[in-house]
């Protein structure tokens, strides 16, 4: 029997020079980071019954502190993404073969000095050592490669978003 997706949402965070923000993320069970592959954007898993918007503000807000945003867009499709091998200690995701996807598109609108990647996210530690505005372009060629083609399909979604 083959494991299932979780549901998860990914944020792309805009600036208003329409660079997206980017978290230097740390190795979590299954979602192996390799070194010069460390930058992600925020995800998150989505609870039951919870709206995409929903999940996307909260996983924000619990991985970087940001409540102050407009939304730009949603996507429609689910992407996946497999995780590659992993024999590692028991993890929560060890329960799945991967993530599937919807992505939502916000513009920050406050201040960066907002930011707070060490804010506390429940029981979890910080999701990111450190942060950095990015041109989405970027994103692909710095995020794990089992992330990457759905990276190249957010890069395209949200392209109208993003600095020229």
């Amino acid at each position: 029997m083959s494991l299932p997706y979780r549901p998860n949402v990914g944020i792309a965070l805009f600036n208003a020079q329409g660079l997206v923000f980017a978290g230097r993320s740390h190795s979590a069970g299954p979602e192996i980071v390799l070194p010069g592959f460390d930058w992600q954007m925020p995800q998150g898993g989505i609870d039951p019954d919870e709206d995409i918007v929903a999940a996307a503000r909260r996983e924000l807000e619990e991985e970087t502190g940001v409540t102050q945003t407009e939304l730009l867009a949603v996507t429609g499709e689910w992407w996946s993404y497999d995780f590659p091998p992993y024999d590692g200690p028991p993890h929560k995701l060890s329960a799945f073969r991967g993530q599937r996807q919807r992505w939502v598109a916000y513009r920050f609108t406050g201040d960066d000095a907002t930011m707070d990647i060490g804010k506390p996210n429940g029981d979890e530690p910080p999701e990111f050592s450190e942060w950095r505005w990015r041109p989405v372009a970027e994103m692909p060629r710095v995020v794990v490669p089992f992330k990457r083609p759905v990276y190249e399909k957010v890069v395209q979604a949200f392209a109208a978003f993003a600095a020229p």
